[in-house]
C-alpha cells in the first residue's frame, strides 16, 4: 500500500498541472512516480529540468538505460526497475541485455553506474582506471555520475512512497 498518495492530474495545483500534463504528453499517461513528486511542484521542476538536461548527455539511450538499471538494481526499487525495463527494450536492449545491466555487466558505462552507487560516489583509483581503460573520458564519468544521482533520487522516493507500479510487471 502507497505510503504518499499519489495526486491525480484533476487534483492537481496550478504549479504541477502543467508539468503532469507535459509527461502525459511526453510519455502517454502519468506515471505514479510523478504524482507523487506533485506534492513538491519544486522538486517535480527540478526533476523534470534535470531529466530534460541529461536527455542532452554524450550517453546512448541504451547507456543511459543500463545506467538507470544498475542504479535501480542495487537501491532496490522495483518501481524504477520496472519502468526502465520496458524503457530499456523500447531502447532496443533484450531480456538478457537488461538483466545484465541490472547487475553492472552489460557494458562498462552500466558498470561504472552500480559501482558509482555502491560506493555512494567513493570509487577507487582502480575502478577509474577501469572506466577509462574501457573508454569512458571524465566527461562521460561524470554524466554517468548525474544520471546515478537523478536516478538515486527517484529510487528513493519511490522505495519510501511505496509508489504503486504503473507499468509492466518484471
Amino acid at each position: 500500500m502507497t505510503r504518499i498518495a499519489p495526486i491525480s492530474l484533476e487534483h492537481a495545483t496550478d504549479a504541477t498541472r502543467p508539468l503532469l500534463e507535459a509527461v502525459q504528453k511526453k510519455v502517454g499517461f502519468v506515471p505514479n512516480t510523478f504524482k507523487v513528486l506533485a506534492h513538491a511542484p519544486a522538486v517535480l521542476a527540478a526533476y523534470l529540468q534535470n531529466s530534460a538536461a541529461l536527455g542532452k548527455t554524450s550517453l546512448s539511450a541504451t547507456e543511459k538505460e543500463a545506467a538507470s538499471l544498475a542504479t535501480s538494481q542495487v537501491n532496490g526499487c522495483d518501481y524504477c526497475l520496472a519502468a526502465h525495463t520496458l524503457f530499456a527494450g523500447k531502447a532496443g536492449l533484450s531480456k538478457q541485455d537488461i538483466l545484465s545491466a541490472r547487475h553492472g555487466e552489460l557494458n562498462a558505462i552500466a558498470a561504472l553506474a552500480r559501482q558509482v552507487t555502491e560506493s555512494r560516489g567513493h570509487l577507487t583509483v582502480e575502478q577509474l582506471a577501469a572506466a577509462r581503460a574501457a573508454g569512458i573520458d571524465d566527461g562521460k564519468i561524470i554524466e554517468v555520475i548525474a544520471h546515478v544521482a537523478s536516478q538515486t533520487l527517484t529510487n528513493y522516493l519511490n522505495n519510501t512512497a511505496l509508489t504503486d507500479i504503473d507499468f509492466p510487471a518484471i
